[in-house]
């Protein structure tokens, strides 16, 4: 079998190492893979943000199955592209990756589907988010809208350190000018687990929950990043907080998707 892994981080190379242990005769691709990943599989140098750069990848090798790792790709379509075409792919729809795609698409779904979260803004420019920074308590929550490899997000502790942030996105454009979406919401404090699930359309099936550690330095200090680290599972996960994460949050997102 031809299987065909997009991507090229930490995350890649973990899909194709455990491809290759449990299949050791699958031929294996990579586009566009990394120095670890070359051992184990053919790397093809290229971008993966065109779906139909993918594609023609795919056709030529004669790929049996796609496996897409990052977001990027997702978020263009690349699963509804080989859909289209015919191709066996793993990875959501855009529609379903918009969820990950677009904090503000996220949180309006959440809320009309009366899915739990925080409260919250969404603000367009500069102007409007200063006013409803104003408006909040602190310490506060600002997201940029869009994909930001885990650092898009603040916990604002006072006005001057969410009005720098705001700056940063409006100002010097650290996130690049395709988005201008800013969501700043109320902040929760808790303990938080990370809880993953399999899914065609309504069935799922879970996957093992963890507990990730995002910021950069010791002790849960600094920015965040796309994550440092993380433990599975989680010590306060039990069969009681599973149902109810199933039932208030899995069930109405995939009936929300339908």
């Amino acid at each position: 079998m031809k299987i065909m892994v997009i991507g090229s981080g930490g995350r890649e190379h973990t899909l194709v190492w455990k491809i290759k242990k449990d299949n050791p005769k699958t031929k294996l691709f990579a586009v566009p893979g990394n120095g670890g990943i070359a051992d184990l599989a053919e790397c093809i140098s290229g971008g993966t943000s065109k779906p139909e750069y993918i594609l023609d990848i795919a056709i030529k090798n004669n790929i049996e199955l796609t496996v897409v790792g990052p977001e990027v790709p997702l978020s263009e379509g690349i699963s509804d592209v080989f859909i289209q075409n015919g191709l066996k792919i793993f990875g959501p729809v855009k529609k379903a990756a918009e969820l990950e795609a677009s904090k503000s698409f996220a949180k309006e779904f959440m809320k009309r589907h009366s899915i739990p979260t925080a409260d919250f803004e969404v603000v367009e420019n500069f102007d409007e988010s200063i006013q409803a920074l104003k408006k909040k308590t602190f310490p506060c929550v600002i997201k940029y809208d869009g994909l930001a490899a885990g650092k898009g997000v603040i916990v604002a502790k006072e006005f001057d350190e969410g009005m720098d942030f705001l700056k940063k996105i409006y100002t010097d454009r650290i996130f690049g000018n395709k988005n201008n979406k800013v969501i700043i919401e109320d902040y929760l404090e808790g303990k938080e687990i990370s809880y993953l699930i399999f899914t065609d359309t309504m069935d799922f099936i879970p996957m093992v929950p963890a507990k990730d550690y995002k910021r950069v330095f010791d002790n849960d200090k600094g920015p965040n990043t796309g994550g440092m680290g993380c433990y599975s599972p989680p010590s306060l996960f039990n069969s009681i907080l599973e149902e109810q994460i199933q039932k208030k949050i899995v069930i109405p997102t995939l009936t929300g998707l339908q």
